[in-house]
């Protein structure tokens, strides 16, 4: 079932938007060669009960870290670590957070120092889905269309889509009906209504879009060794469109 939040709730999950988004902004000048993604993940821990926030993947079926870094082929739910970032390095940072009980969940990609412009190229496909997908949710519209409206972008620039995993719906929980798959037929699914809540989040490969989950049992991985991007937002249905809540205003 998909709950529809009120005002109330909505403030709250606005409020766990907002400070988990000006900790990212903050985050950037830490992402650097010769840092390890274990150096990340204790800063923003610190980060995070610093903020008044309470992390939702810290202990989340036994994870043992407030974020997810997926570095270079790695797609989603990359296992902080002592590996050490190099230059021309691409990670994803993805992090769930609550206020007052009420989440907001986000990732956005980091470069290391220079990358090939092939490389920029693949993640603004990424992000310009997340943004097609996001400008779907509307009152009115079907789940169908924001699916849809994300694979386009995908599949016209040439890139792989991810099929084995997908965005969510979120509130009290992290997880919450229904899940927003990165592609679809438009018109299909349920309607959707303002003060529902999405975490919309497109993964994308450069190559062909099969994975799979390393040793560690969390960490999913390109089959073919090709790069990967994430990116999410968390979105609530308003009557005058979808309101993103993690996205800082240096960040659009």
């Amino acid at each position: 079932m998909i709950t529809i939040k009120n005002r109330a709730s909505i403030a709250k999950m606005e409020e766990a938007g907002a400070i988990l988004s000006n900790l990212f902004v903050e985050l950037q000048p830490l992402v650097q060669a010769g840092v390890t993604t274990a150096n990340i993940d204790r800063w923003l821990e610190e980060q995070i009960k610093q903020r008044g926030l309470v992390s939702r993947m810290k202990g989340y079926m036994g994870y043992r870290h407030v974020s997810c870094i997926s570095v270079n082929n790695e797609v989603v739910h990359g296992v902080p670590s002592d590996r050490v970032l190099h230059k021309g390095d691409m990670l994803t940072v993805d992090v769930c957070v609550s206020f007052k009980g009420y989440c907001a969940d986000m990732a956005r990609v980091f470069f290391i120092g220079t990358v090939p412009e092939h490389v920029k190229k693949f993640v603004e496909v990424a992000e310009q889905s997340l943004f097609a997908g996001i400008a779907a949710c509307v009152p009115g519209n079907r789940l169908g269309d924001v699916s849809a409206a994300i694979q386009a972008i995908i599949e016209n620039a040439g890139f792989g889509i991810v099929r084995d995993f997908a965005g969510h719906g979120i509130g009290k929980q992290m997880h919450e009906d229904p899940e927003v798959l990165n592609y679809g037929l438009s018109g299909q699914g349920p309607i959707l209504r303002e003060g529902m809540a999405f975490a919309i989040e497109p993964m994308i490969t450069m190559g062909k879009d099969a994975v799979y989950i390393a040793e560690d049992d969390w960490t999913v991985c390109t089959e073919d060794g090709s790069l990967a991007a994430h990116v999410e937002d968390t979105i609530v249905i308003t009557s005058n469109g979808p309101k993103n809540i993690t996205r800082n205003r240096s960040d659009r």
